[in-house]
């Protein structure tokens, strides 16, 4: 699948059906399961759930998104961009809480898709998506900081900050 061909139109399509499988993913999450869909993250990915606040509705949503961590800090990256409802959410409203494997805590999502170390943190936050980077076609492991940056120009990575 060459996505970086797709038509706003198929794209739009692909989001309604990641939206539709999302539903099931946090369904698994409230039933308890989170820890174990976490179980192979080179495979299927690592999961978290964000929950954050509309930006137009102030409702509480769940979202689920493939994450990475790098130096002890969470990364997530919008790949949909600005266009997927749960990030410019957090823009608005960046105080989040994550369902993590290992519990539920309070964070800070600060957009970090400016910074210099862009490339690295998106990388490994591809790679740690599991399967879903080889199915949109980008193969982190093989593709050069140019070719990745022409492929995820759209691409919005966040940093969680912890809250204590």
């Amino acid at each position: 699948m060459d996505v970086a061909n797709f038509t706003p139109d198929q794209m739009n399509t692909l989001r309604k059906v990641f939206h539709a499988g999302n539903r099931f993913m946090v369904w698994m999450w409230k039933m308890g399961w989170g820890k174990a869909i976490n179980i192979w993250p080179a495979g299927f990915g690592r999961i978290m759930v964000i929950k954050h606040r509309g930006r137009k509705s102030g409702k509480e949503y769940l979202t689920p998104v493939n994450y990475a961590i790098v130096d002890a800090e969470s990364y997530c990256t919008a790949d949909f961009g600005y266009i997927s409802d749960w990030y410019p959410n957090m823009l608005v409203y960046p105080k989040v809480e994550l369902w993590l494997p290992e519990g539920k805590k309070i964070f800070c999502a600060d957009d970090i898709s400016d910074l210099p170390q862009r490339l690295f943190v998106l990388r490994q936050a591809i790679i740690a998506s599991g399967f879903a980077g080889p199915l949109f076609g980008i193969n982190p492991k093989t593709l050069n900081d140019e070719q990745l940056e022409a492929i995820s120009e759209e691409y919005c990575l966040v940093h969680f900050r912890e809250e204590t």
